[in-house]
């Protein structure tokens, strides 16, 4: 009987090694920067009994961050921390998504190794903001959506509203599972609307409780809901210039970026290989729409929910945007953009021609080298950290990219 190392190893060897990763450069620099600056002072005004400064933003990220900071004190470490085990949490929780997807070990494991080496998804779980605290519960309500558990799910679909309904996307988890329902289930109505149902009422119900942690009193959530929604509304184009603002569509067309800090580099920028290779891995996607593959349905439903969606919703009300708005469809990316990689692999060891049988045999190991190469040249890792840690990311890479398990894990039909 195989050991729950031989399925996880390379899965916990990779965050093992993503936390070092983020341990070598989390205390540096040693001042709250770019966003850091509100929500760190807004974790302190909480810490000391005066509440919050930022009204428009939901209170549950501002909290975690302040956790952070009573543990491990007022410092970067103390700052910092508990986005970084919220990045772990989401990597964990991909892999399982794609276990739960049907993939196989060898193909979990690339496509989470995709994630975890994206330079936008690195930055942004390594800094005081809170989008990775509504990705990272975004991904938990996915998962158990999956497994079946859609009351679970539609309550953590209310947390990833409370941690990051400021950047419209903790709530958008909710078409993404229900349109994926309509399409694939549609049985067990009532059930599957009580667990959305769930995620508005785990949201109204959970919000007062915070609220009452951060001011010592309660607060109509439907109100200060309404203030949030009311302050986000003025945020325009037109009324906030800048020339770090990008409109949805340059994200994914253009290298954008914004510099956080310029040494230790942390750019806000989505990894080059995941940029050039994204649209023909989605055309390839939606190919395989007609097959009905699971994986292929869930990562176009959960792309159009988090990248397309804002296309429409920036166009109607000029809500201003910035590339890390990308941050929730980085694993929708990496999740097709690898699948579909894996499949061309495949094509291409199965043809009679050698030439394309030697690409095949290398196709998946270069593409993974170049995306491991650009995440050490684009992270803020320090020159030592880049050599030790591009070393030990290679070793991992080689071992589990060659391993022969493909199988899928068995798991139950979603009911």
């Amino acid at each position: 009987m195989k050991s729950i190392y031989y399925f996880y190893g390379g899965l916990m060897v990779l965050v093992g090694l993503f936390l070092a990763a983020h341990f070598a450069v989390v205390a540096s620099p040693t001042t709250p920067f770019f966003d850091e600056k509100y929500y760190i002072v807004d974790a302190r005004h909480i810490i000391a009994g005066d509440g919050t400064d930022r009204i428009e933003h939901p209170p549950l990220g501002k909290l975690i961050i302040s956790s952070g900071i009573l543990i491990f004190g007022d410092n970067p470490f103390g700052w910092r921390i508990m986005p970084v085990l919220f990045g772990a949490a989401s990597i964990v929780l991909l892999y399982l998504i794609c276990r739960r997807l049907n993939l196989g070990g060898r193909a979990a494991f690339f496509v989470t190794f995709l994630f975890a080496l994206e330079n936008l998804s690195f930055v942004q779980s390594g800094i005081a903001m809170l989008d990775v605290f509504s990705v990272t519960f975004m991904l938990a309500s996915f998962y158990l959506y999956l497994r079946g558990n859609w009351l679970s799910s539609g309550v953590f679909i209310g947390l990833a509203g409370l941690a990051g309904l400021a950047k419209l996307t903790g709530f958008l988890a909710l078409p993404i599972i229900a349109l994926h329902w309509l399409l694939t289930n549609r049985r067990k109505v009532r059930r599957f609307a009580l667990s959305l149902a769930a995620a508005p009422a785990a949201y109204l119900a959970v919000l007062p409780l915070l609220d009452w942690v951060i001011w010592g009193k309660f607060i109509n959530p439907v109100t200060e809901t309404k203030t949030m929604l009311d302050v986000l509304s003025a945020s325009t184009f037109a009324n906030l210039p800048s020339e770090m603002l990008s409109r949805p569509w340059e994200w994914l067309t253009q290298i954008e970026l914004i510099t956080y800090w310029p040494e230790p580099h942390y750019l806000a920028m989505l990894s080059p290989t995941l940029l050039l290779l994204w649209l023909p891995a989605a055309i390839y996607t939606v190919a395989k729409l007609r097959d009905k593959a699971p994986w292929a349905l869930f990562a176009a439903v959960w792309f159009a929910g988090t990248y397309l969606l804002w296309i429409p919703a920036t166009l109607i009300t000029d809500r201003i945007s910035y590339i890390f708005y990308l941050y929730p469809a980085v694993p929708a990316i990496a999740l097709f953009t690898g699948c579909a990689l894996l499949a061309l692999e495949s094509r291409l060891l199965r043809d009679r021609l050698v030439w394309r049988v030697k690409v095949g045999r290398w196709l998946i190991t270069v593409v993974a080298l170049i995306h491991l190469g650009l995440f050490i040249y684009l992270s803020p890792l320090p020159y030592w950290g880049k050599l030790v840690f591009g070393l030990a990311f290679y070793v991992l890479l080689r071992y589990y990219l060659n391993r022969a398990d493909n199988e899928p894990l068995n798991t139950e039909v979603l009911t």
